[in-house]
């Protein structure tokens, strides 16, 4: 595992791929070159991923504040997950990885979102890497759409509000089967979670790269993680 323990391998390793409109621009070349360079940086930490023997990638593919963008640039990413659904579920399916999504379908073309739940059925039984695309995805949207979920189970009695804590309101979050992610690594240089995973961050550690995402490679990811695997992770313990 390139010098790494197994044991300290990360399980979740989620991403928040900045930097492709700037990798772009630096080059004199359309933001959407740089969004179509990202998905290769994706594949690329897909695969180096699934060698390494992680368990769950995240990607912040498309946030709630996305559309916020140019009607041009939402709509080339909205056509992404179409591409890379078709170029790469045979890859998947061979590799035994599941595609999963968090996010709501609200606003996303039909055809988009057609296509990402294509990938999600075909993989549903596989066993192997678990890919998390975080699509029209916000952290506190997830939040708020959870209680929304719960609050009629409260008023049907079907969950008593005095039993509520947080492993029943992970339950309601969007993959309440995928772990919590040990590691939260974002591109570009800057150093906020800009809305993503809220809550499953508590105890996330986090990178800041200053290298732009479609930069990102097998090489960096392996520094990345041998920083990590250095760290002292306490959960609010004391060093020992």
């Amino acid at each position: 595992m390139n010098g790494l323990k197994e044991s300290i391998v990360p399980q979740h390793v989620a991403f928040i791929m900045d930097g492709n409109g700037r990798w772009a621009q630096q080059r004199l070349m359309p933001r959407t070159v740089g969004h179509q360079a990202g998905m290769e940086a994706m594949r690329k930490v897909i695969r180096k991923s699934g060698s390494l023997g992680i368990k769950v990638v995240t990607f912040y593919t498309f946030s709630t504040e996305n559309w916020k963008r140019s009607q041009q640039e939402v709509d080339f990413l909205m056509r992404l997950p179409i591409e890379f659904i078709d170029r790469d579920l045979p890859e998947m399916m061979a590799n035994q990885s599941k595609l999963v999504i968090s996010g709501k379908a609200e606003g996303v073309p039909e055809n988009t979102m057609k296509s990402i739940l294509r990938g999600v059925e075909a993989t549903k039984d596989n066993q192997g890497l678990i890919i998390n695309l975080a699509f029209n995805y916000g952290g506190r949207d997830e939040i708020i759409r959870a209680i929304q979920k719960i609050l009629p189970d409260i008023q049907s009695s079907k969950v008593d509000s005095k039993t509520l804590d947080e492993a029943l309101f992970h339950s309601y979050l969007d993959q309440p089967l995928i772990p919590d992610p040990d590691l939260i690594i974002r591109t570009g240089g800057e150093q906020r979670l800009s809305n993503f995973l809220l809550w499953e961050s508590a105890y996330a550690e986090l990178y800041f790269a200053k290298e732009y995402w479609p930069d990102m490679n097998e090489n960096l990811l392996d520094k990345i993680l041998h920083e990590y695997a250095g760290r002292n992770r306490r959960f609010g313990g004391v060093y020992s």
